[in-house]
């Protein structure tokens, strides 16, 4: 076995993860030691959005996971074209209003 066989990771994709959450809303908060994603889910008409997955990360994994995102970002635009944000209010990661209730 070479080295870089010895120092890679392998990751396990059990079949109920594979399938994924659909989530178009996040909530993001934290402490001094660690960020707190919440993943949710909004639909149009009901007034209560139920968190599907929680994300835990340290500060570093956190900043690592912006930096991902963003380069990823970048290539999918480079593919694809720019992604277009509809106007609403700032720091909201809903894909429609949802008024000015609490998470």
């Amino acid at each position: 076995m070479s080295d870089n066989n010895k120092n890679q990771l392998q990751i396990e994709l059990p079949q109920e993860v594979a399938q994924g959450e659909y989530a178009n809303f996040a909530i993001i908060t934290h402490s001094s030691s660690d960020f707190v994603i919440d993943f949710a889910r909004v639909l149009p008409g009901v007034p209560k959005a139920q968190v599907k997955s929680r994300v835990i990360l340290a500060p570093e994994h956190a900043k690592r996971l912006l930096g991902a995102l963003q380069e990823n970002i970048t290539r999918y635009e480079r593919e694809f074209g720019s992604i277009k944000i509809p106007q609403q209010e700032p720091r909201t990661i809903a894909p429609f209003p949802t008024g000015k209730g609490e998470a």
